[in-house]
């Protein structure tokens, strides 16, 4: 497994968010992570992402367990983190944004200089590997459709090398076209042998890109299911309680 969590319990004073959950990512699988409103998802991603530290129980990446204080522990064992709201910075161009923190610098006479074409070059590779379509990677991003953010933001994780691409909500409020794009973009990560999380309530997006389904019900994951070998009527009923839960399946 590329990413493992086993017993992890997150408490707020006497609330207990996460109770004992267990939830584990595959090589090159998309896992998505449903559940209704108050389930424990959006606290289950912030410990996956580093936000919140967990109270109770082991983490392990690539096999090796790890300790995540911040989203910076995450995101230097692969870890990364696409939140709804993006985090992008909509008055700095395409490059600037991929680059943010992560900027390419070359010496000159002993002093470091941004190395503008080496990062122009990575950003139009990275592009292509997503077939993202920009109007030029010197635009401001808020002057882009959403889709194209989404894409703006994925490419950023894979500028950080993340193995393990968490996506929170990714289709929520876009149009039709832009929704067919950013599944094309989770399936595109897939193809390049990343593992994504895909946190949704959209069950038709769901089972249009996953591998498997992973269901959270009062702070706990109740069940995990092969996408094709269960139905949304299924996956809604064990949601919303009304569908008995059997034995979880890998």
């Amino acid at each position: 497994m590329v990413f493992r969590m086993s017993g992890i319990v997150k408490r707020f004073g006497g609330l207990v968010a996460l109770n004992h959950v267990d939830f584990e990512v595959a090589d090159s699988e998309v896992m998505a992570l449903v559940g209704d409103n108050g389930a424990g998802k959006s606290t289950l991603i912030k410990t996956m992402s580093g936000a919140h530290v967990p109270d109770e129980g082991e983490i392990r990446m690539l096999g090796e367990i790890v300790r995540f204080r911040s989203p910076q522990d995450a995101w230097k064992s692969g870890v990364a983190t696409i939140y709804q709201e993006l985090a992008l910075a909509g008055k700095m161009t395409v490059v600037d944004n991929i680059f943010l923190g992560r900027e390419i610098k070359r010496p000159r006479l002993g002093i470091p200089f941004l190395d503008l074409q080496a990062m122009r070059n990575r950003t139009t590779e990275l592009l292509a590997q997503l077939d993202v379509h920009v109007p030029s990677i010197d635009s401001w991003v808020e002057q882009m459709s959403g889709g194209q953010r989404q894409g703006v933001a994925i490419a950023r994780a894979l500028n950080m090398d993340a193995r393990l691409i968490i996506m929170d909500e990714p289709t929520a409020a876009l149009a039709v076209a832009e929704v067919r794009k950013v599944l094309d973009f989770v399936v595109r990560l897939r193809q390049q042998g990343k593992s994504v999380v895909l946190i949704s309530h959209n069950i038709q997006d769901v089972f249009e890109v996953s591998d498997r389904i992973s269901v959270m019900r009062h702070g706990r994951c109740i069940a995990v299911r092969e996408t094709r070998k269960t139905t949304p009527q299924e996956i809604i009923g064990l949601i919303t309680g009304a569908h008995e839960v059997r034995a979880v399946a890998s």
